[in-house]
């Protein structure tokens, strides 16, 4: 029997998805933004992926969720306080290994910690989007 490889319309092999995980962590350039931008780690349950992002210096109101196609963007800008000082935004794009927006899709941001919840159902709206953080 062969496995069935991702389309867009399915959620990924598991097998599959664990293939996806260990090369985008085993990828120099990963650990590269972990150290350069802000810090990532993918989990997986039952239910959900679910993807961490430690932003510790940001308040809610400064960070942005997009769901685009399979991609997840996360970006990050501090709010200028003052005219003369200027804070670069900090971006940092998951490419998925299957089309996220046709999954359900959450995020909750505390204590410098925003974790992005991705059903493992497809209930999405199938568009791109901005999640909302409460």
């Amino acid at each position: 029997m062969n496995k069935k490889k991702s389309t867009e319309h399915q959620s990924p092999d598991p097998d599959w998805m664990e293939q996806w995980l260990r090369d985008f962590f085993l990828d120099p350039h990963t650990e590269y933004e972990d150290n350069a931008i802000f810090k990532i780690d993918i989990y997986e349950t039952d239910d959900h992926w679910i993807v961490e992002v430690v932003l510790q210096d940001y308040a809610s109101s400064e960070i942005k969720v997009k769901v685009e196609n399979s991609k997840l963007i996360i970006s990050a800008q501090k709010q200028n306080h003052s005219p003369l000082t200027s804070f670069p935004k900090k971006e940092r794009i998951i490419d998925f290994p299957f089309v996220i927006i046709r999954h359900g899709v959450t995020a909750v941001f505390q204590n410098g910690l925003l974790e992005i919840f991705i059903t493992k159902a497809e209930n999405g709206s199938g568009k791109n989007r901005y999640i909302p953080l409460p």
